[in-house]
């Protein structure tokens, strides 16, 4: 995955309470596991109108005009702003895929699914816990003519917004994997040399195995 960069972006206010994975990307699009293509079926059944289905060209389908996605004020949008116990339901992997396909690189929540928070790290995603109070002052101000943009330092672990700072918690490994880009696959990898080793001495002590 890309190593995560600092950023302003405009922020997405889904102002729900315990989104489930199946409302982040459908059962039906879980057929698929290229990792990549689920960006236009995020929220798909409160997206648009009609039954979506994998493979569908999204460009002609009708969009629902009262879901927050398809506010004009908030194209582009890399920051979403959830209520609480976001990401719960199933363990589909498939949803951070398709936060991070559409574009979404931080996710503001007072609290998360277990799974779903681990699988964001795993996905290049930020998911930051925030309290209520502050969570309930970024949805006013979210909602106003004006889209909000938030600076997101990762390495200083702050939020900036027109001048006032948030200080956010981040485990210390996890926000390093984001920074140099790696996932379970590229942390392997690091040791891909101690691990060629290994099995060539597994081959001459314990031939049989290979």
């Amino acid at each position: 995955m890309d190593p995560f960069q600092n950023f302003t972006g405009v922020v997405l206010p889904l102002d729900r309470a315990n989104v489930d994975t199946d409302a982040i990307i459908p059962k039906q699009f879980l057929k698929s596991i290229k990792r990549s293509g689920f960006g236009p079926y995020l929220f798909d059944e409160w997206r648009y109108l009609d039954h979506g289905e994998p493979e569908m060209d999204c460009t002609a389908r009708p969009r629902n005009p009262d879901f927050v996605l398809n506010d004009p004020r908030y194209a582009g949008a890399e920051v979403l702003l959830a209520r609480e116990n976001f990401g719960c339901g199933s363990s589909r992997e498939h949803a951070p895929w398709a936060l991070a396909n559409f574009g979404i690189r931080v996710i503001l929540a007072p609290s998360y699914a277990d799974i779903f928070f681990n699988n964001c790290f795993k996905n290049g995603i930020l998911p930051i816990v925030l309290d209520a109070a502050t969570v309930a002052r970024l949805f006013a101000l979210a909602g106003g003519e004006q889209a909000l943009r938030i600076a997101v330092d990762l390495p200083g672990q702050t939020l900036d917004l027109a001048g006032e700072t948030i200080a956010f918690s981040v485990d210390a490994f996890r926000k390093q994997c984001l920074l140099e880009g790696l996932d379970d696959i590229g942390l392997t990898l690091k040791h891909v040399d101690a691990i060629r080793a290994y099995e060539a001495r597994r081959q001459l002590v314990a031939p049989w195995q290979f």
